[in-house]
């Protein structure tokens, strides 16, 4: 029997005493306070709590319900189009009330309910999984007329917008049971071809197995052994930690995050990525395919997808963890690399018109430490696109940066995930929405959103992807168009200010994506043709339309995923002049 089938998980099940549920497990991060985070009053608005909220959190992570005295709330709402987001979320309140029909409750921005979005629900409930009576998580497609292949599984990355709908609709439960069971598997031992995986390591995916005979449930779970080209996800304990802050800030319910299991998973994570080694970057050293973008796509060494989520989940981490025990150690690890890295992304891996004219001009073989082009970088390698796509007004982070090669193309969810999280500066995000707005007939098209741009062709596509047929040209990961990344855009526009883009997006899906039946992908350089492998029925699909929908009309659910920039962090960056308007 191979080693990797140490996975299988046959007697998980929740029971009344959560805490023991991954036994045996024992924390290093034992009870202790949150420390205090002064968030702007854009992110703290959140959702009046569903369960009793425990009395030792700290102000700032209370609701406005306890916090706001009416003086303060004086100030009239406007109209959405008009609030900047430092203003549109201060004084609101999500209440978190699941309606009777299984749907969100309409809010009070006199948005119209779409016919898609009962169909969107009703989908997303069929994907539900269940294990031993409970829901722990939703299926990643239902496409009756293909092979379910690996597409019957609970994918960590792809639950994520669906929990996000079901905490913006005061179903908290669902993700709660999530949580706990990839947290199970995390305590496995992992083995891949009699090697031993890293013991934060968390899975890909897992499946629930029914017995009907027997009438039992098992669960087994994937950490890259069944994957294309074998490769662990760095992604899936990124999007865990981002998923519980999310939970807790949604509820208010601190318990679950106290827990020592969750808290001793969490430094589980974080030893695997500050572990000190021979790197002389703060960014993580990845191997093609190891996140979203999951075959050979030559994102291989520091992809900015990566990077963002990364700095990401330590800002989640360090408003979760307890300062006693080994979480005191990991808080001020966290600190240091927070800023080593936040000057590191918007240092070099930050591109605007300015930016490029200085990499054009680069002089090369430079030494010592006045070097200007610190990474050796052949001006020759710039690839034409780049000087046609970058427009005056406008600016991204590249898709990775490392010695002699920088990778230009624009990748969606590293710039999005960049914004959200206050990687970007406030001047940098307001310039990638410049940029998506420039560029709105490349990135979005007729479907929102390329997960990349441009696409690989001809000799290039050959030699970085392997001449993989699903990654041609402007399809699946080589510059197709995923409706699931609409929530993401949505949540930046609204971080920014701009949620009349977010509209004119969601627009865009309206007016076919139910009637194409939720595929995975769409094709073409506008996004125009179904994607000639996408599966049809596809959850995240589903789910970052409902997110998308209930995050433009309640905007303070974006405190769910947002974080607003850590001053602490902020460098000196005068290199842009783009940046002033």
């Amino acid at each position: 029997m191979p080693s990797n089938l140490a996975s299988v998980a046959p007697g998980f099940g929740l029971s009344d005493e959560e805490a023991a549920i991954c036994k045996p497990i024992h924390s290093p991060c034992n009870a202790a306070e949150n420390g205090a985070f002064d968030f702007a009053n854009l992110l703290d608005a959140v959702p009046a709590p569903l369960v009793s909220v425990d009395a030792r959190r700290s102000a700032d992570e209370m609701s406005l319900s306890d916090l706001v005295v009416p003086e303060l709330c004086s100030r009239p709402l406007r109209t959405l189009e008009t609030v900047k987001s430092s203003e549109c979320l201060e004084g609101l309140l999500s209440p978190s009330i699941r309606s009777a029909s299984n749907t969100p409750r309409l809010g009070q921005t006199g948005f119209e309910p779409h016919p898609m979005v009962a169909d969107a629900w009703e989908a997303l409930r069929r994907s539900l999984v269940y294990f031993r009576g409970k829901s722990v998580g939703t299926i990643a497609a239902l496409d009756p007329t293909e092979d379910a292949l690996n597409y019957n599984q609970v994918f960590v990355r792809d639950f994520v917008p669906s929990a996000l709908a079901f905490l913006m609709n005061g179903e908290p439960e669902i993700v709660k049971n999530f949580l706990l069971k990839t947290l199970c598997f995390q305590a496995l031992t992992k083995c891949i071809d009699n090697f031993t995986l890293g013991a934060g390591v968390m899975p890909a995916s897992f499946k629930v197995l029914h017995d009907p005979l027997r009438k039992t449930d098992n669960m087994i779970a994937d950490f890259g052994e069944s994957a294309i080209g074998r490769v662990a996800p760095v992604d899936s304990g990124f999007w865990w930690i981002i998923l519980l802050r999310a939970y807790t800030k949604s509820t208010g319910d601190h318990s679950l995050a106290d827990m020592p299991d969750c808290q001793r998973g969490m430094c589980l994570i974080l030893s695997l990525c500050l572990s000190e080694g021979f790197d002389t970057f703060p960014t993580l050293l990845c191997a093609d395919g190891c996140c979203m973008i999951d075959r050979r796509m030559g994102i291989y060494g520091y992809p900015i997808e990566i990077q963002a989520l990364f700095f990401l989940a330590l800002r989640c981490a360090r408003v979760l963890l307890k300062p006693e025990g080994g979480g005191k150690e990991f808080i001020e690890r966290i600190d240091k690399r927070l800023h080593a890295l936040s000057y590191h992304i918007r240092t070099y891996f930050w591109l605007d018109f300015q930016q490029l004219n200085n990499i054009y001009r680069y002089k090369t073989e430079e030494y010592s430490h006045t070097a200007v082009n610190k990474f050796n970088v052949i001006p020759d390698s710039i690839p034409d696109w780049v000087f046609d796509f970058m427009p005056t007004k406008g600016g991204y982070f590249i898709g990775n940066v490392s010695p002699a090669r920088m990778d230009f193309r624009w990748f969606c969810l590293g710039n999005c995930v960049a914004i959200l999280s206050s990687l970007a500066t406030p001047e940098q995000s307001t310039t990638i929405m410049d940029l998506i707005e420039e560029r709105w007939e490349d990135l979005v098209g007729e479907m929102p959103l390329k997960v990349c741009y441009p696409a690989l062709e001809g000799h290039e596509w050959r030699i970085v992807t392997g001449c993989d047929p699903k990654n041609t040209r402007w399809s699946y990961h080589n510059g197709g168009s995923w409706p699931v990344l609409l929530w993401l855009l949505t949540a930046a526009c609204i971080k920014t200010g701009r949620p009349q883009m977010a509209r004119r997006a969601i627009d865009l899906v309206e007016q076919r994506l139910s009637k194409d039946h939720w595929p995975e992908y769409y094709d073409g350089k506008l996004g125009r043709y179904i994607g000639k492998q996408a599966r049809k029925m596809q959850t995240w699909s589903v789910a970052g339309y409902l997110v998308a929908k209930m995050m433009l009309e309640d905007p303070s659910h974006l405190g769910m995923i947002a974080l607003e920039e850590d001053k602490k962090m902020k460098p000196y960056l005068t290199r842009s002049s783009s940046w002033t308007f």
